[in-house]
């Protein structure tokens, strides 16, 4: 008789149900996700000062300081180009509020984690696959992003010097959609940055990704002006800056707060959803690569 090879259970001891490979994945990626967020409410204070400290700068000097002492800012328009310039400003400060709240929250976190002390491998051993908890630490920071968003955009708006105004037209259904998009694809781009740059590496991250992406991603100007930038008819800075996924956030905010020229929204949405898909995409290899590694 073939002996049997089933486990004997202890009398007394009840046996519940087996959690199934999925469940236990969505509950170890809740707790994932909760532990952000209380590390988050504990911090809240310093987060909201990291997260107002460069927006409302920007904002103090471009739309309150140059305007007191007559030092206008992009036109020569008095207090009607200064209100202009204002109203292309205030989404550009919300853009990279998101951008650079993704980079802190993901990117130098991440980055850290991988650093000597290997802090990632008590994030592993969660019971879950490894790519979900590289998502994990993306959807806490697009959470965090979307609390950057809600703070930020109040001080772009009011922050102005006597007689400048930010005209702004709020158009619910882009902003319910576009800023959650806006803030997974920006938590997208610091998973793959974290992985990718070496915590001695983060200058260089900063100089040669992070600056290029602030200065030629719209926050100061619109897209649709660019096309005044050219060479012998071709409108070589318009195209160039296509490559920036920030200039298809700014234009997108632009969109939804304001009524001035922007980018179509057909191409705004599409293209920022390949780009998220495209950085989580390479994030999540980098990930699993570093963790195996």
């Amino acid at each position: 008789m073939a002996a049997s090879t089933a486990p004997s259970v202890p009398a007394g001891i009840a046996v519940g149900p087996t959690r199934s490979a999925a469940a236990a994945s969505r509950s170890a990626l809740a707790a994932l996700i909760r532990r952000d967020l209380t590390v988050l409410r504990k911090n809240f204070g310093e987060f909201v000062g990291r997260t107002l400290m460069q927006p409302f700068l920007l904002v103090f000097v471009f739309l309150y300081v140059f305007p007191t002492i007559g030092q206008g800012i992009g036109s020569g328009g008095g207090t009607a180009g200064e209100s202009a310039f204002a109203t292309v400003l205030v989404p550009g400060v919300v853009s990279i509020a998101i951008m650079f709240q993704g980079i802190q929250s993901v990117a130098i976190q991440m980055s850290q984690e991988f650093g000597f002390t290997r802090e990632i491998e008590d994030r592993v051993q969660a019971p879950c696959p490894l790519w979900l908890v590289a998502v994990a630490r993306v959807l806490s920071g697009a959470t965090q992003g979307l609390i950057s968003a809600v703070i930020v955009l109040p001080i772009a708006a009011v922050v102005h010097a006597p007689g400048v105004h930010a005209h702004l037209t709020v158009h619910w259904w882009i902003v319910v959609t576009l800023i959650p998009l806006a803030c997974v694809t920006m938590t997208s781009l610091g998973l793959l940055l974290g992985t990718t740059f070496e915590p001695r590496n983060i200058g260089v991250m900063f100089g040669f990704v992070v600056l290029p992406l602030v200065f030629l991603g719209g926050t100061y100007y619109q897209w649709t002006k660019l096309s005044l930038v050219h060479v012998g008819g071709f409108h070589w800075l318009q195209i160039l800056v296509l490559v920036n996924p920030l200039i298809y956030l700014t234009e997108g905010m632009r969109a939804g707060f304001t009524e001035a020229s922007h980018m179509h929204l057909y191409v705004v949405y599409p293209v920022l959803i390949g780009f998220c898909a495209l950085f989580l995409g390479l994030g999540l290899r980098n990930f699993r690569r570093r963790v195996l590694s």
